[in-house]
């Protein structure tokens, strides 16, 4: 099964508790949004197909130490759609916009699926705004894909996904009920779109988390690339600090499961976000 039809199996729980409802222009577009919380700012971006509340229960338990700006992409949730692909540099560009509209400054990050790799442009095309990645179920590179996904990929139609329960989920909150077929099609070319990213990853000053899941979509080779891309996998213990940057892999997790594991990602990202580290032998 592929990606963007599972990423919203599921996943549709409780939304954010005691969070404040906003739109801002940005881009062309009303952009939907929510805060939550108090603390240092943290700016939490859903996968494709999503929207605020079915990112579950991570949200709620993220605001209870940050400040967290929750968003909705272009043509998710309450956010309306615009005549214009989407595309990762797209979705990075628009919330670099959204943070200007917002007066936020600089921000750590938290993206899941598509929104991790959203997070991850954000922070190659706008470094200023980053100060440290969480980045859930993301690759740097199309051929980090696993094998079963990557041959699916020319397959997709809209009509595999008009009739999926997240098609119903879609017209309860978005602006034109009826647009799911046109966000279908855009988001079936995102998948087609070329990434390879290497060389810009390489250039990165943000520490990044990568999580994933040992059954994910990207491979776990991939994800350990990408880890020594960041100046990760040497050795501890031998005198020299660690990487400012981590690989965490959740144990009989698949793609769609990353996200609903709430107690795990937040023992994740709060360390990495604190900049702890755990204690070893040697000073």
């Amino acid at each position: 099964m592929f990606r963007t039809a599972l990423i919203a199996g599921a996943l549709f729980m409780s939304g954010t508790a005691l969070a404040e409802a906003e739109t801002v222009e940005v881009n062309g577009m009303k952009m939907y949004y929510e805060v939550s919380g108090e603390g240092e700012p943290l700016v939490v971006l859903h996968g494709a197909y999503m929207n605020i509340p079915s990112m579950g229960a991570i949200i709620p338990k993220l605001a209870e130490t940050h400040k967290v700006y929750a968003v909705e992409f272009q043509g998710h949730g309450r956010t309306n759609d615009i005549d214009r692909p989407i595309t990762y540099p797209n979705l990075a560009d628009d919330v670099a916009a959204f943070m200007d509209a917002v007066k936020l400054e600089k921000a750590d990050v938290f993206g899941y699926s598509m929104g991790a790799a959203a997070g991850l442009q954000l922070a190659i095309r706008h470094p200023e705004k980053v100060n440290k990645l969480a980045a859930a179920s993301v690759a740097y590179d199309a051929e980090g894909w696993q094998p079963e996904f990557k041959a699916v990929i020319p397959q997709m139609t809209v009509e595999m996904l008009v009739g999926l329960p997240f098609a119903d989920d879609y017209r309860k909150l978005a602006v034109d009920p009826n647009g799911f077929p046109e966000l279908a099609r855009k988001l079936i070319q995102l998948e087609k779109e070329p990434m390879a990213w290497e060389a810009d990853v390489k250039t990165l000053k943000a520490p990044v988390l990568i999580i994933a899941g040992d059954a994910d979509v990207a491979t776990l080779e991939h994800n350990v690339a990408l880890f020594r891309l960041l100046g990760g996998g040497a050795m501890g213990d031998m005198g020299k600090p660690l990487s400012p940057s981590r690989l965490a892999i959740l144990p009989a997790t698949s793609h769609t499961a990353v996200i609903n594991q709430t107690e795990l990602l937040e023992a994740f990202i709060e360390p990495f976000l604190k900049g702890e580290t755990p204690k070893g032998m040697f000073p």
